[in-house]
């Protein structure tokens, strides 16, 4: 499927159904339409989950999890991607909650030496960015955790996709977004290889779980492989349709290895929604605009802005989400992607109400406009900057 192919789904696969802000539809309604978009896009399996004043109201898997028909279920793990973000946000804002880290501090600040000096190769192979490619830069020393999580640390993505396949900072650490799964490594690296006395120090697979997993009451959720999910395992299909294995992620990626289920996932986005687990200072500061966010899409990374006036005014960085205004009033929302997968979280802070979905075809993510549309309304994401060019893309 091309690019320009699955931006015309995206915005015009079925006709949009208005519905009143204050109404959702019937479960009925939800699932005869989602057994329309898996029959449009051709996909295998989708699930999702309704978030209403702050509770999960409904949560159904829909399809096989794999090619020899296994039904998805709600309690089947799947792959978070870079919904994983948006879980490790909140995690660093818990610890901002029990002061240990502090948003504009800078990361340096944390550590017992200078960062180009780590030899990370030796800590953990392929875990962490090549930090000594960063010497002779000393911009590194004013990336704060907030501009880790508003995308602003002047990285790419990932390391690997520099054409020589070093770490180097493409512009002033703070002053634009640029979407970049490297930042959240680095900060992960921080908090991982931090001073204990400060509070650091400490794994953040097990950071997440007891933070996040075991209060939410997430079960079936971690940021790395479990032998016990084997038995109940979505695997995905790629855009073609070809069957795709679940990739068993043996090490802690905060930029992306989330295994999970819907009906856990559920439980993280009606925290989120709601606030549930964070202060009010703490939510406040991962849903409020951060950071102007001025490009025509997403990806690729480190674009020009727009002329000003062909910009969108209320498109900002949240922290680990992007926030914006639309004619129900403030929202956020977070995407992940890979080959096989396709996730969403939209929310609208009116009525503390979201849709999550989680599918095991990329396929799927064809359907996705029109099904949030149909659950919750003209919301006015902008799904044109979130997929734009790179739709079909790993993100």
């Amino acid at each position: 499927m091309t690019r320009a192919c699955l931006l015309v789904l995206l915005l015009f696969a079925a006709p949009l159904m208005a519905r009143e802000p204050g109404k959702l539809p019937t479960g009925a309604a939800i699932d005869r339409h989602v057994e329309g978009l898996l029959a449009r896009t051709g996909a295998k399996g989708l699930a999702i989950a309704i978030i209403d004043r702050g509770k999960a109201t409904y949560v159904k898997a829909y399809g096989v999890r794999n090619a020899k028909g296994d039904p998805l279920r709600t309690d089947t793990i799947m792959y978070g991607a870079s919904l994983t973000k948006a879980v490790f946000a909140y995690t660093v804002m818990r610890l901002v909650d029990q002061h240990r880290m502090d948003l504009d501090t800078p990361i340096a600040a944390y550590l017992d030496k200078p960062l180009p000096e780590y030899d990370t190769e030796a800590i953990y192979p392929d875990k962490y960015g090549p930090y000594k490619d960063l010497a002779g830069d000393e911009r590194w020393k004013k990336i704060t955790p907030r501009m880790v999580l508003t995308h602003s640390t002047g990285f790419l993505n990932f390391y690997w996709l520099e054409p020589d396949q070093k770490l180097r900072i493409h512009f002033e650490p703070g002053s634009r977004f640029s979407y970049s799964g490297e930042g959240m490594i680095l900060l992960q690296f921080a908090i991982e290889n931090g001073r204990k006395s400060q509070g650091l120090g400490v794994d953040v697979g097990e950071l997440v779980r007891k933070n996040v997993f075991e209060p939410l009451g997430m079960k079936r959720s971690s940021l790395m492989w479990r032998a016990d999910f084997a038995g109940n395992l979505a695997d995905g299909w790629n855009d073609k349709g070809e069957p795709q294995p679940h990739d068993e992620r043996s090490k802690v990626r905060a930029a992306g290895s989330m295994d999970t289920s819907i009906g856990d996932l559920s439980k993280f986005a009606a925290a989120l929604v709601s606030g549930k687990g964070l202060s009010r200072a703490s939510r406040s500061e991962m849903v409020k605009p951060q950071l102007h966010i001025g490009t025509r899409t997403q990806f690729p990374p480190v674009q020009q802005d727009l002329p000003a006036d062909q910009q969108r005014k209320d498109l900002y960085a949240g922290l680990g989400v992007v926030v914006f205004d639309g004619p129900q009033g403030h929202g956020f929302f977070k995407g992940g992607h890979d080959g096989q997968t396709g996730n969403s979280l939209v929310c609208i802070e009116a009525h503390e109400r979201c849709v999550l979905i989680l599918a095991n075809d990329v396929r799927a993510e064809a359907g996705f406009a029109d099904l949030v549309h149909f659950v919750l309304g003209d919301t006015g994401v902008p799904y044109e900057w979130e997929y734009g060019d790179q739709a079909g893309k790993s993100l």
